[in-house]
């Protein structure tokens, strides 16, 4: 049976709740031309943007994202969200461990793992982010850093069998350069990935419950090269799911 391929819209901090309405309403236009539509799509707006989004999105072949959560249900967390209010809103995927949120507000594998559970208690399906500096890529540990975001994301967890999760490798020094990682090279990084994958769970979740996709600087141009290696199952497209017709582009090549 061929893959599936999903992609994976992170808008990040880009639009107003206006802008991001105008968006979705673009792109729902635009995939709309695709047909049949085959491929997964998830739009993930910021906190602000995400009712209007999933009311834009709705009875569309499209599922709703966020971009973070917190990994207690309720309480006195200011500033934080819930993952079980992101699935009452309407949201099916939540993006963790972005290195964004690494780098900027120093989140910590320990609160990864604990926000992974979370959405996986609350219905979510996690979009884990791991990756390696270019300090680390010329140390050569790229592998061993890889292995162990993953591997410290799912201590503890145990798929069930409605469970599925995403890992997206995303090397941080190649995030908004306009510079795309070798397609070979991010194909070996996944089978990586996939390494500690069955070093956690059965053969059966891995290649059922579990999707290893690629981000960094992916565009028309060059996606098609990534999404033909066998163990890429799909995109996390940043800058260029901010315009309609780029990421319908996406989209159709990833529609296969």
């Amino acid at each position: 049976m061929d893959k599936q391929n999903i992609v994976i819209a992170n808008w990040k901090m880009n639009l107003s709740p206006a802008d991001s309405l105008k968006l979705a309403e673009a792109i729902i236009a635009k995939l709309g031309e695709i047909k049949p539509l085959k491929a997964q799509i998830v739009l993930c707006p910021d906190f602000l943007s995400l009712s209007g989004v999933a009311q834009k999105i709705t009875g569309q072949p499209i599922m709703l994202g966020a971009q973070d959560c917190f990994w207690e249900p309720v309480g006195a967390f200011t500033g934080e969200v819930s993952a079980q209010f992101l699935h009452e809103l309407g949201c099916a995927y939540v993006i963790l461990g972005h290195s964004e949120r690494r780098q900027y507000v120093a989140e910590t594998n320990e609160q990864i793992n604990l926000k992974v559970k979370a959405a996986l208690a609350n219905s979510l399906i996690p979009i884990i982010c791991v990756g390696e500096t270019f300090a680390e890529r010329q140390e050569g540990d790229k592998d061993s850093v890889i292995s162990q975001q993953v591997s410290n994301a799912l201590t503890g967890i145990r798929l069930l069998d409605q469970d599925k999760v995403i890992i997206a490798y995303e090397p941080v020094w190649v995030i908004g350069s306009g510079q795309a990682v070798a397609p070979e090279e991010a194909e070996h990084a996944h089978r990586v990935i996939r390494q500690v994958l069955i070093d956690h769970f059965s053969m059966n979740a891995v290649n059922g419950q579990i999707k290893i996709i690629y981000g960094g600087s992916v565009k028309p141009n060059n996606v098609g090269n990534f999404l033909i290696q066998p163990a890429i199952d799909g995109i996390l497209v940043g800058g260029a799911s901010l315009e309609a017709e780029s990421f319908a582009e996406l989209v159709k090549q990833a529609n296969l």
